[in-house]
């Protein structure tokens, strides 16, 4: 009898199946490593004319293995198709049954959401026929990418600048980064002051504040001066009893999002991790939009938590999913197996990850915290003003013994910590009052999980495409940058309050620094608006998230999808002729002002190379370009100034030039034909003659320095001092000295053996 032949599509995955089936007869498991066939990259690929169809290619490193897997196929009595249970591992399914040309009589497609010896058995007792309407999802989305991609380029390099490119989700992922950087830039920080107070009662303290804030340092001191001498009393104590639910499993949103919280994972870095660990068996699979979870699982989770932490933890749930076009019959992100606390040889990422996951799912199948939340309010004798402190207590910890989510919040609200037990009339005493100048703050840039969690619920992108659609944006184009923006430095007076005694301190308050967050550049601020102002439907929120209605219909069999296609695409190819012949151009050019010291003027503008400033015009006009992070809209007079001071001559030193510069690695000095990096934070155009003359010694008296540790000429046998250490070199090659040896010490002889040693190794 002929064997039987799983294809799954990754080597990783066949390894962890193969020893299953062992024990249940002939199978023999063997990867497609993805898909053995695409679109070609550098071409349309797609037959307009002829109901969009998609024209395939094998590519040439795939033929070897695909000619393998044919051959393979025509011997087994069955071959098992047992790639991911989604529209990708559908539509890879479907092409390696084309592709192979199998019998359909013979060929079976078989799914299952985590790789264990049950899972995987249970599927090959269920096998199905592929799912055409899946297939056709996953070739419309392909294709209208495609499509979007191909014609839209085009036309931003005819009106902005070769190279670049657009796509149907990036492209408003893009918008939303912008139109975020916008808003931040029409905000205008307004100082206030904040009213914070430590109120005694007996032996115990707590902090409050008043909910509202003062304007202006005269009345934030009018205050406090108000309550030097005043009386403070307890005006009311109210509590309410309070139920926290633990968040659902996770989906690949949520997981995304928690990972960047908690181990600042970035979205890609999370699914490649979790790649691995479904790859191994060890979570069900990552790429999924429901909170469901099986019935055995709640129930393993039921028994882990009662024998763990005791029946009173316990809460058997499954959750309703809230996402658009959600697939109920797939389950959350869960580990395989719940009781595998720790016990798993894992990486340091994929600890941190499956341990991230291990909680999230047990927390949501135990029992509410139970808290008492206290609001107290406090009067004083001689203000209508009234502090308010608030706290919770926890009664019953539940859930929150394993796992509390995390939170994007960056202006969270203020912990006052535990509070005495207080009642109606209670006298305080004042121990101290603060008032303390901020600045409100913008809307928050978008971080990577922040800007998940927005396209999730904007209903664009599915989970399989949020990594991607985040590193297309941060890629080469250079359109968005993860990074960081620094703040303007504000000088404040803050005021204390204490012993009756109002005092002054001065301090530094950093306003409008961000950390970590989605920049984006001239490049993409450009090419953002010039697809809104020419192809708004591509670009608007509501149509990209009904295209994703459209696909999740043609998933389900209600929609033909070349029908779709057929009557979407027309009006869209349209506006591209129209516009590739309209004969405008995306020209960006901004005055900034004009240089003092030589009264010429300043633009800034987007050319071939980027964007850059530029000073003066004709034949003696200056450029310089943008550093990393300053902006066309936003960089200042000073600023571009600063720029087009580069490069700059610092002065002499021994008859020779020195010139400071900014380069492709970074601010430099250049001195007698040698370039010289500037130490973080030592500014090129603000390097001195002194401290370049000291760089320059300092450099010169490394290079002066001997590589050489010894060496003995006549033998061609050196040991040197290289940049990861010591090494011995001879006859051309080097050979890495045993870390226990100390160099210096050693002889002509120990230095042939370890060559010797060295040769037989490279041998091997």
């Amino acid at each position: 009898m002929k064997g039987n032949l799983i294809i799954v599509e990754s080597p990783t995955k066949a390894k962890e199946i193969t020893p299953f089936l062992k024990q249940e007869g002939e199978f023999k498991v063997v990867s497609s490593k993805g898909h053995i066939r695409d679109l070609n990259e550098k071409k349309l690929s797609v037959d307009v004319d002829h109901g969009f169809a998609p024209q395939y290619e094998i590519p040439a490193e795939k033929k070897k293995l695909v000619q393998e897997l044919s051959e393979q196929a025509a011997k087994a009595e069955t071959v098992y198709l047992a790639a991911d249970p989604d529209r990708e591992g559908e539509a890879i399914a479907w092409h390696l049954a084309v592709t192979l040309g199998l019998d359909p009589a013979r060929t079976k497609r078989i799914t299952y959401q985590e790789i264990t010896k049950d899972a995987i058995l249970k599927a090959l007792k269920n096998p199905r026929d592929i799912d055409m309407n899946l297939v056709n999802a996953q070739q419309a989305r392909r294709v209208l990418d495609r499509l979007i991609g191909f014609e839209l380029s085009p036309v931003l390099w005819k009106k902005i600048n070769r190279g670049l490119s657009a796509g149907r989700v990036q492209s408003v992922a893009l918008r939303l980064v912008v139109d975020r950087e916008r808003e931040i830039m029409s905000f205008t920080p307004e100082a206030f002051y904040r009213i914070s107070a430590s109120f005694g009662t007996g032996d115990a303290s707590f902090k409050s504040a008043l909910e509202l804030h003062f304007q202006g340092i005269a009345q934030a001191r009018k205050f406090l001066e108000d309550c030097a001498g005043a009386s403070f009393r307890v005006k009311s104590v109210e509590q309410k009893d309070a139920v926290r639910y633990p968040a659902a499993p996770f989906t690949t949103s949520t997981l995304q999002q928690e990972a960047a919280r908690k181990l600042h994972f970035s979205v890609s870095q999370t699914m490649r991790v979790a790649q691995a660990l479904y790859e191994r068996g060890i979570i069900t699979y990552m790429r999924t939009d429901s909170t469901n979870l099986s019935a055995l699982a709640i129930g393993t989770a039921k028994n882990y938590i009662t024998e763990n932490y005791g029946a009173q933890y316990s809460r058997p749930h499954n959750y309703a999913t809230k996402s658009k076009g959600a697939q109920e019959a797939h389950e959350a992100i869960r580990p395989t197996f719940i009781q595998n606390e720790r016990q798993l040889k894992l990486s340091a990422q994929e600890q941190a990850l499956y341990d991230l996951i291990w909680r999230r799912t047990v927390a949501s199948q135990m029992s509410p915290a139970q808290l008492i939340n206290t609001d107290v309010t406090i009067e004083c004798s001689s203000r209508s003003e009234e502090f308010h402190t608030e706290a919770s207590q926890i009664v019953f910890d539940g859930f929150l013994k394993v796992y509390l989510e995390g939170t994007d919040d960056e202006n969270p609200q203020e912990d006052f910590g535990l509070i005495p037990n207080l009642t109606a009339g209670t006298a305080l005493s004042l121990l101290e009052m603060n008032a303390d100048c901020k600045y409100t703050r913008a809307p928050l840039r978008y971080s990577e999980q922040s800007l998940v969690r927005k396209l999730e619920e904007l209903g664009i992108g599915r989970p399989s495409t949020y990594a991607t659609i985040i590193s297309t944006l941060t890629g080469s184009r250079g359109y968005v940058i993860k990074g960081n923006k620094e703040g303007r430095k504000e000088k404040v007076t803050n005021l204390t309050l204490k012993n009756g005694v109002i005092k002054s301190s001065e301090k530094t308050e950093i306003v409008g620094e961000d950390k970590g967050k989605l920049l984006p550049q001239d490049t993409g601020m450009i090419v953002c608006d010039y697809l809104v102002e020419n192809f708004p439907e591509i670009l608007d929120y509501n149509h990209t998230a009904a295209v994703e209605e459209k696909l999740d219909e043609i998933a389900e069999g209600k929609l033909n999808w070349t029908e779709y296609l057929s009557k979407s695409y027309p009006p869209f190819h349209a506006t591209v002729e129209q516009k590739l012949h309209d004969g405008q151009y995306s020209r960006i050019s901004r005055e900034i002002g004009i240089d003092p010291a030589d009264g010429l003027p300043i633009v800034a503008k987007y050319g071939q190379y980027g964007p850059y400033v530029q000073k003066g015009e004709g034949e003696n006009r200056r450029y310089a370009s943008l550093a990393k992070g300053q902006l066309i809209e936003t960089v200042s007079l000073e600023d571009a100034i600063k720029l087009l001071s580069l490069p700059r001559t610092v002065g002499e030193y021994e008859g020779k030039e020195i010139v400071a510069n900014k380069g492709k690695f970074g601010p430099y000095i250049r001195y007698d034909g040698k370039f010289i990096s500037l130490p973080k934070g030592v500014n090129p155009s603000a390097v001195s003659l002194e401290e370049s003359i000291r760089l320059i010694t300092e450099s010169a008296g490394e290079k002066a320095q001997s590589n050489i540790i010894r060496e003995w000429p006549e033998a061609d046998v050196t040991i040197m001092n290289g940049r990861f250490g010591p090494y011995i070199k001879s006859g051309g090659a080097n050979y890495k000295i045993p870390r226990k040896a100390k160099a210096e010490k050693l002889g002509l002889d120990e230095c042939r053996a370890i060559i010797e040693a060295g040769k037989n190794s490279k041998k091997k």
